[in-house]
């Protein structure tokens, strides 16, 4: 488990550092949804390790993968508006 954690966590950084390099707005916004997949699959093993008493403690982490959570989903979401206004 902890090395898939690693991996997760990983994946976030390396793929918001791809969407910034993006080659188009649709590239972008794409990258940053497997950003906030991994986000979310990093946030289901730190909750397996809070609610296992052989595990350690992760709660203050679990916090910080929460608001990275809650920014990526604005990013995408504000991404996606801004996509739709421009087509209007």
């Amino acid at each position: 488990m902890s090395n898939q954690l690693l991996r997760a966590s990983l994946s976030v950084g390396a793929n918001i550092n791809e969407a910034q390099n993006a080659e188009s707005k649709a590239d972008f916004i794409h990258k940053m949804k497997i950003s906030a997949k991994e986000a979310d699959e990093v946030e289901f093993y730190l909750e397996v390790c809070n609610h296992s008493s052989l595990l350690p403690n992760c709660g203050e982490l679990l916090e910080k993968i929460k608001t990275i959570s809650r920014i990526l989903n604005k990013i995408i979401a504000s991404s996606k508006q801004s996509n739709t206004l421009k087509q209007s």
